[in-house]
């Protein structure tokens, strides 16, 4: 993404020292700009679209060592089913973040299978609402993603951190970066961590190693390399058995797999490259490459995926079950952006092509039967080998695009944006259970998108804007035909305040979103047709910052109405699962001085998430909750940093989500983390 540069004062013969840097102010929750919304380096209150920015200093804050961990603190998102927790998804503006919904520095993230986002190489979260396809592509209408990740800096920094928590929970991570040479920096990112589950019979591990090189070729040149590997030994912890909608049957630390099957074995290996080089005062060129290779296999003994539940409620049958899910995802991106004028008119104009490759594999076998009491579980029983095939698949994904974009400057009080992509989408599947079969497609789209701005003085900014987007259906109908993708329009208004010293701010927006082309039953037994349509609408409002030299805020509501318009089963307006009509959030932080020089940080976050339906077809909910988490440090002197946070006060028993009808995720229980940060 963008680049800024910066020239010292070394000897005329010694090249401009550049830095890889953010924006984000110091003990502070806002940001000015985002590369990621355009994909230019362009002002937020310029955007025609809600942008929410989780910095740095809010992630230290929370103490966040996941996604997963910030998400409750920006309007319009909700947690989805997890995969056990084993990867990221969540709910933006009611529809699901999978797919397309992440992206890592603007390159695609969440294809293919990926363990749950780590905090240890961010420097923010972007949170991008509404349709992104008209500048990256295939992706759900409601947002995306865009996680920023830490650049090497010319100025020499170490930065250790070790916690322990009440849960089991041990981490350190390392973060150093400084310069090799005059013209190449480093920065390498560690981090190591195990435990934090839910039961003494689950466990947990993960190592990440990230190193990061930047070299300044030459004033306007640099290459960026950037790779992360990550290793994940974790439980498939589906949660708890849903017992006919009768949630609170089970205590929360029930498990009701077999231990002894081990950790599902999660890697990922992403590298990245970019080359950026400024071609003029007013033009800039960008090429990058993104190779990604993943993993995920493993035994685990689960609910079985018809009639799991006996007639008496307590027997649950299960299966033993093997998996192998390893992918593979190559993208390649080339941007060509120029500053220049018509007459008074001023143009900020975007050129861009990718094309990406994408495979992903799938094996799954299942075992007889191995039933279980879920009141009074005996563990241990004669692991049997899974042999019947369920699912045996390699799926391939082309794409390949062209997009272009123009920011008008009308005047210094009107801003228009005007987008345009077309992509086109290839897709092969070979099935191999019940025999081979071999199925393909060939779409393409057109994502539009425009939006305009107005900025009445130099604190607020109003917006409207439309977009479109596009997503890929899987399979194929009753008569072998791949389904047509399924399309979204997106409408959206919006306000936006800012202070005068940038460092409080608010959105506030509203916003109409429908998707057609959804999967729903055909009039033939056991297949699909392409005919069904959902709506969302709703009103988000954030306000972040620092209120005064020692408050810091990040407020959030949101209303959600996401349902179903038009369906075979389902009867219209019934609510899509997992996303509640209503969320809260707030959390604040004070930050004074001791007499003797040293500083001190305390405060809280409470979080309010309304009922919501359990499954598709809403026959149970998931209760209200709201949790509260206590936060504190001291500050002891400018190199360390002592931190005891509380994670669900009251011990709230919660659920966060839940997988239609065979599980429900419990939220963790009561929690103490102490931490130990030293910044050298």
């Amino acid at each position: 993404m963008a680049w800024a540069q910066t020239t010292s004062a070394p000897a005329e013969s010694a090249l401009p020292e550049i830095s890889v840097v953010s924006d984000n102010k110091a003990r502070s929750y806002t940001a000015t700009s985002s590369s990621g919304a355009t994909r230019t380096d362009t002002p937020l209150r310029e955007v025609p679209q809600s942008v929410r920015i989780i910095t740095a200093q809010q992630i230290d804050d929370l103490g966040a060592v996941r996604l997963a961990d910030t998400v409750d603190f920006v309007s319009g998102i909700s947690r989805l089913n997890d995969f056990g927790g084993t990867w990221d998804n969540f709910g933006i503006r009611g529809f699901s973040s999978t797919d397309m919904g992440f992206l890592v520095n603007g390159f695609p993230g969440s294809r293919g299978y990926n363990p749950r986002r780590d905090t240890a190489t961010v420097e923010r979260f972007e949170f991008l609402k509404g349709p992104a396809s008209a500048i990256y592509g295939s992706s759900e209408p409601g947002g995306t993603i865009n996680i920023v990740t830490k650049k090497p800096q010319f100025t020499p920094r170490n930065v250790a951190e070790v916690s322990a928590g009440s849960a089991g929970l041990k981490r350190a991570t390392l973060d150093s970066t400084g310069p090799l040479t005059q013209s190449l920096a480093y920065r390498l990112n560690l981090m190591t961590e195990e435990g934090d589950s839910r039961s003494n019979l689950l466990s947990n591990r993960r190592s990440l190693i990230a190193p990061a090189f930047a070299w300044v070729i030459d004033k306007n040149t640099m290459l960026n390399y950037e790779g992360e590997f990550l290793r994940a030994s974790t439980p498939l912890d589906r949660g708890l058995i849903n017992v006919r909608g009768v949630l609170g049957t089970l205590p929360r630390d029930r498990v009701l797999n077999e231990p002894s099957d081990g950790n599902m074995n999660m890697t990922s290996n992403t590298h990245q490259l970019t080359l950026d080089r400024t071609l003029s005062d007013n033009w800039r060129a960008r090429i990058g490459a993104s190779y990604k290779e993943s993993s995920f296999d493993g035994y685990y003994t689960e609910a079985a995926l018809s009639n799991p539940l006996d007639a008496n409620n307590r027997t649950l049958h299960r299966t033993r079950t093997w998996r192998q899910l390893p992918s593979r995802d190559v993208s390649l991106q080339a941007e060509l952006e120029g500053k220049f004028h018509t007459g008074s008119i001023g143009h900020t104009m975007l050129f861009g092509t990718e094309a990406s490759r994408l495979w992903m594999n799938t094996e799954i076998l299942r075992s007889a039967d191995m039933p279980i009491d879920i009141y009074n579980p005996v563990y241990g029983a004669t692991p049997l080998t899974p042999t019947n095939r369920t699912s045996s698949s390699d799926e391939y994904q082309r794409v390949k695009a062209v997009f272009v974009q123009d920011q008008i400057s009308l005047s210094p009080a009107w801003q228009l944006l005007a987008g345009l992509r077309w992509d086109q989408y290839n897709q092969s599947i070979q099935n191999r259970v019940g025999g081979v079969t071999n199925t393909s497609q060939q779409q393409s789209a057109l994502s539009p998108r425009a939006g305009i701005t107005y900025l009445p003085n130099a604190w607020s900014s109003l917006y409207l804007s439309a977009g479109k987007s596009f997503r890929g259906n899987s399979g194929t109908d009753v008569n072998g035909r791949a389904f047509d993708p399924q399309h979204s329009t997106a409408y959206e208004a919006g306000l936006k305040l800012q202070t005068a010293d940038e460092r409080l701010g608010a959105n506030f927006a509203l916003y109409d979103i429908t998707k057609t082309n959804v999967l729903t039953a055909s009039n033939v037994v056991g297949f699909q047709q392409a005919a069904g349509e959902v709506k969302s609408t709703g009103f988000e409002a954030d306000v972040f910052g620092q209120i005064n030299v020692n408050w810091r805020i990040s407020a959030n509501f949101s209303w959600d109405d996401a349902r179903v318009s038009k369906d075979r089963t389902l009867a219209t307006g019934t609510r899509l699962a997992n996303i509640p009509a209503y969320s809260a959030g707030l959390l604040t932080i004070r930050e004074d001085a001791l007499p003797n020089g040293s500083r001190y940080g305390i405060g809280g976050g409470v979080n309010y998430v309304g009922n919501r339906s359990g499954n598709t077809a809403d026959t149970y909910s998931l209760p209200a909750y709201t949790i509260v988490k206590l936060l504190s440090y001291w500050q002891v002197s400018k190199t360390v940093r002592l931190s005891l946070d509380v994670h669900n006060l009251f011990n709230r028993n919660y659920y966060t989500g839940s997988w239609a009808n065979l599980y429900v995720m419990p939220g963790t229980e009561r929690s103490i983390v102490a931490r130990l940060k030293l910044d050298l």
